[in-house]
């Protein structure tokens, strides 16, 4: 991913604010959950990325980070609701938003709710996730000054606390503490504690029955912050907004079944022109006269290792020659990005030939690199072909799931095929070596896999 142009804009009361813009279409701002999802920091969660990824296609994405956090100016006093609200009219204004939707999920709900009554011709679409109107129905006073005495004694605590929350307790990986570490970039203990502190009493309540807009209220069943009843008193208060339940006790949108909410998402923007750009024709994988598609799953071997030796910063730049390597051979040989996890791909190709023309060529340019980087890194490659079933840009079957399996199965630097690609770009001049058979999870019948001599 590109670098993100920064810019600036000043509050009514004098606060400068850090803002960027991405992609093409009509206008979605980002409302950012306080000092948690600060936009400079998104890399370091990249199924975050892949989260703004979904709901941006064919929509520019406005981001910004709220005062006294992320890029923002820093040593804020005021944080009283009225002041985080300018913070979205300063950014809109900036931006040369005539017509915008907004995603506000958590605890940036309550300004998102606020602005879209005080600006119904400004709007277009309310969307909000797991959040509430009124702060003593999602959390006791003591509670709440609990936290702030957290944020001031401890902050590294804090971060950790709140994400160990987000990822409802149970496992999940690194991705709490890369969580974690994002939120304790993005602001200080005494900000935090200063922005808790006056939003005590916050209640939005009255603001509810003067919403005009389209407005969706995204809420988990099992929340394991906020309750499912303070989801539903939303879209119980906001004249004709809808309510979405999905499965899940995962706070953090990015994590768990992220589709269902992506999908929700879409299908409610969808369902008005004014808010994603839908003319411009699908990628050319997606709508060949064929339906016979050869999927290509790569994955960086050992990356959790990686991060943990070489640090969040150096890791990311690691990751972005990897994508740039994956990404250009992608462009080379004519091959569709379906979906991307950070450190592995998804792609689709109408040729087979072209496929594994492009994952060779990949795992080429990685041994290049790898001759003079300070810090490898190892690829994996399966690829498989068949009969897909595509869903908009989804491709998705057997033969995809199949794909994966193979990848799972090789080692570092190696590309694995299965028997079908093998037979298909016969007579081409690639070289395999039988690596015999296998029993892929999910399937009954042993599939024999074969590995690509690529080195020259």
């Amino acid at each position: 991913m590109a670098e993100r142009e920064v810019r600036y804009c000043m509050t009514a009361d004098g606060v400068r604010i850090a803002y960027c813009a991405e992609g093409e279409g009509p206008a979605l701002m980002v409302c950012p959950i306080t000092a948690f999802e600060s936009f400079s920091l998104n890399y370091l969660m990249p199924e975050l990325e892949d989260f703004y990824r979904e709901i941006g296609a064919g929509r520019t994405l406005v981001y910004y980070d709220m005062r006294g956090t992320g890029l923002s100016e820093r040593r804020i006093e005021d944080f009283s609701l009225e002041a985080v609200v300018s913070d979205v009219s300063a950014v809109a204004d900036a931006a040369g938003l005539d017509r915008f939707a907004i995603w506000s999920p958590g605890l940036s709900g309550p300004k998102a709710i606020k602005y879209a009554a005080q600006n119904p011709d400004r709007l277009c679409a309310l969307i909000v996730y797991g959040t509430f109107a009124r702060a003593l129905d999602a959390y006791s006073r003591a509670a709440i000054q609990a936290f702030a005495a957290l944020a001031l004694s401890d902050w590294e605590l804090f971060c950790r606390t709140i994400a160990d929350l987000g990822a409802a307790r149970v496992e999940a990986g690194d991705a709490p503490l890369r969580a974690a570490n994002q939120a304790a970039q993005s602001a200080d203990g005494q900000t935090i504690a200063r922005w808790i502190r006056q939003n005590e009493a916050l209640d939005v309540t009255p603001y509810l029955a003067e919403i005009s807009v389209r407005t969706l209220v995204v809420h988990r069943i099992a929340h394991s912050i906020f309750p499912i009843a303070l989801g539903q008193a939303l879209a119980a208060g906001i004249p004709g907004a809808r309510l979405v339940t999905p499965p899940g006790a995962m706070a953090g949108y990015m994590w768990g079944d992220v589709k269902a909410i992506t999908d929700a998402i879409n299908v409610f923007l969808d369902e008005d022109p004014e808010t994603r750009a839908l003319t411009a024709a699908p990628p050319a994988a997606l709508v060949s006269d064929s339906a016979f598609r050869t999927a290509v799953f790569t994955d960086v071997v050992e990356n959790t290792a990686l991060l943990r030796r070489i640090g969040d910063e150096a890791w990311r730049a690691v990751m972005r020659e990897h994508e740039g390597i994956v990404r250009a051979a992608l462009k080379e040989h004519g091959g569709t990005e379906i979906s991307t996890s950070g450190d592995g791909f998804f792609a689709s190709f109408g040729s087979s030939v072209r496929a594994l023309q492009c994952a060779v060529e990949m795992q080429r340019a990685f041994a290049r690199r790898n001759e003079t980087a300070e810090h490898p890194v190892e690829v994996r490659i399966g690829l498989n072909a068949g009969e897909p079933i595509e869903e908009g840009r989804e491709v998705l079957g057997t033969a995809v799931t199949l794909a994966a399996r193979i990848m799972s199965q090789a080692g570092a630097g190696e590309v694995l095929v299965s028997d079908v690609v093998r037979q298909l770009v016969a007579g081409k001049g690639f070289l395999f070596a039988d690596r015999g058979e296998f029993v892929a999870k999910g399937f009954e019948e042993p599939v024999r896999v074969y590995e690509v001599r690529w080195r020259e």
